[in-house]
């Protein structure tokens, strides 16, 4: 097992399997997320890529890489922006749910039952490298910062996002998701292993990248969604390039 994959969490989510797809399952979070992630995702790239935002498929020509893809949730209307996706994951069953929801989508991505340590070794390089809600889930933070740095092409783009470690944080992500409103099963995350922005920025720094963008987002419980904010006290947003 490489040293960023820690077993426990890749069991957790392989376990999932097709409830990756439910909305209303236990992946509903990342479903009523994905919207203000997508829109974050798409116009970060316009703005550090020099894409035009005014196209319907605004991200065409760039190579993806979707680090801990799942069900593929992310993959799926990131290639619908044009998008050359390719989606590793190291649970296996997450890779074959991702495979057939795209088979039968109609949509072309690459799904790899590989780690990011093992892409990387074989020199693989891509215009964009996102890793969203992941770093929390890995052994090594400064291992697997530094891998996925390593897969992000000469002036392209690492986006990561994950969960500050504030008492605000302990209360709503793991209290109120886990045990008060059930959106997920009871030891999902473990707030000792949420980082902080300053610490995932030195982190960045000391894999050779800086970052240049960092949003938070917060749920509305009244609209029931989740949306960009300056608030980074419990779910955060990081845009970094290689420092030069």
């Amino acid at each position: 097992m490489n040293a960023t994959v820690d077993p426990a969490e890749v069991a957790r989510f392989d376990a999932l399997g097709a409830q990756w797809w439910d909305e209303k399952g236990k992946m509903a979070p990342l479903h009523a997320m994905n919207p203000a992630r997508l829109a974050f995702l798409r116009d970060a790239l316009v703005r550090r890529l020099g894409r035009d935002g005014r196209a319907l498929r605004p991200l065409k020509g760039l190579t993806l890489l979707d680090i801990g893809c799942g069900g593929g949730l992310l993959c799926e209307p990131l290639a619908r922006m044009g998008a050359h996706v390719t989606g590793i994951d190291p649970a296996p069953g997450n890779i074959d749910i991702a495979r057939a929801h795209a088979d039968a989508s109609g949509l072309a991505i690459d799904y790899l039952p590989v780690t990011a340590e093992e892409l990387a070794a074989r020199g693989a390089r891509f215009d964009v490298v996102v890793a969203l809600e992941v770093v929390e889930h890995v052994a090594d933070v400064g291992l697997f910062v530094r891998t996925a740095g390593q897969l992000v092409a000469e002036g392209g783009v690492l986006v990561l996002s994950t969960l500050n470690r504030t008492a605000k944080s302990f209360a709503l992500a793991i209290v109120g998701a886990e045990y008060v409103l059930r959106w997920l099963p009871p030891g999902t995350h473990r707030w000792e292993k949420f980082i902080t922005p300053e610490e995932l920025e030195a982190t960045l720094a000391a894999a050779g990248f800086c970052a240049h963008e960092k949003v938070g987002m917060a749920y509305g419980p009244i609209s029931g969604d989740f949306r960009l904010t300056e608030d980074l006290s419990v779910n955060y947003f990081m845009v970094a390039e290689r420092a030069a």
